[in-house]
């Protein structure tokens, strides 16, 4: 196998010398570079990824934290992450906090994160002051994404979730519903989310500027999953007059809903119309009415962001796909929020309530 100190000896100069060459750092002349390139690819000398950033004060890998990495949103960020570093030669470490508190602790703190990343991205995180002084302390380029709170200095990239919520709504109200019933996220969630309360928020809005008074019996919380959506819907037609409509907060309750209506002898729509969020993968094939948000445009564009400052010269396949990404601004205590847009689309889960 052959070593550096064999181009070395090849070349006529130092070790040090050839990692300079082949790093192509601006300290080799020409002529020396052009001798140690011949010599490596004279001797079949391939440079180690990992040595050479290593070498460099590097690790080559980027941090990504998400709350539950089975969710569609989270695992769909990720993927997106993880094929753009794979691409241009990082690595990506996944923290999985599976909705432990403890976890969440341990991650987000120095010992967990110093020399093993060069980088971090937070995906719908939320955090505490002593999160953020741990993060600051790392001193670290980071980007969150889909995240009630942000890091000083680091940009955010999200959807808006209330306007998303309102779109919903309205889709339905334009319908003719008036009894529109909402089921979502679970406040007594131990990592804290937000993006739950800003959904319902949307909807209280859109039932308000429709001359609605929001129905507290109407709105039920359960968790962001299918079983979740399942046992929302089904307390919802316990508690008396099922609503001719349901927005749910994410498509994966949408989909319970669904079942549970099914269930109860219910048709969908003809009985009870359903909208979600997030454009599911399975949500076609389900025909189900949703807000399309660009999870994977997400992902991507947070890497894209965060290999620009580490002075990485990224390959972009995907270029066009979403935004040029815009620098952070120079205050760091107002880091750039970049906001993607969202769509309705209308599938078969949604039609006007049936007349009585």
């Amino acid at each position: 196998m052959t070593k550096i100190d064999d181009v070395a000896r090849l070349a006529g100069v130092s070790t040090a010398t050839v990692s300079r060459a082949l790093r192509g750092l601006p300290t080799v002349s020409a002529a020396t570079r052009r001798r140690v390139l011949a010599a490596a690819e004279q001797l079949q000398y391939a440079v180690s990824p990992s040595a050479s950033r290593l070498a460099g004060g590097r690790t080559g890998t980027v941090a990504v934290v998400v709350p539950r990495i089975t969710r569609w949103f989270f695992g769909t960020v990720v993927e997106a992450v993880e094929d753009y570093l794979h691409q241009n030669g990082y690595d990506l470490l996944l923290y999985n906090l599976g909705g432990r508190e403890q976890t969440r602790q341990r991650v987000l703190r120095p010992a967990s994160l110093h020399k093993r990343v060069d980088a971090i991205i937070l995906v719908a995180t939320p955090l505490r002051a002593a999160d953020l002084t741990a993060l600051t302390k790392l001193a670290l380029p980071g980007v969150t994404i889909s995240s009630g709170s942000g890091v000083p200095g680091w940009p955010c990239i999200r959807i808006d979730d209330v306007a998303a919520a309102r779109t919903a709504t309205r889709h339905l109200l334009d319908l003719g519903h008036t009894r529109i019933a909402h089921i979502s996220g679970d406040p007594d969630d131990e990592l804290a989310f937000t993006t739950h309360l800003d959904r319902r928020r949307g909807y209280q809005e859109a039932l308000r500027a429709a001359g609605i008074r929001p129905d507290p019996s109407l709105d039920v919380e359960s968790q962001f999953t299918v079983d979740g959506g399942t046992r929302a819907t089904a307390e919802l037609l316990a508690r008396g007059e099922p609503p001719t409509a349901i927005f749910a907060a994410c498509d994966e309750m949408a989909m319970g809903a669904m079942t549970a209506l099914r269930d109860a002898g219910l048709r969908v729509p003809q009985d009870v119309s359903v909208i979600g969020i997030d454009d599911h993968d399975l949500a076609g094939a389900l025909g189900l009415s949703t807000i399309a948000q660009p999870a994977a445009e997400q992902g991507l564009l947070a890497a894209r962001m965060l290999l620009d400052p580490l002075g990485v010269r990224v390959a972009d396949p995907h270029a066009g796909l979403v935004p040029a990404p815009r620098r952070p601004d120079t205050d760091p205590r107002t880091p750039s929020s970049v906001i993607l847009p969202t769509r309705l689309v209308v599938r078969e889960s949604t039609a006007p309530p049936r007349a009585h």
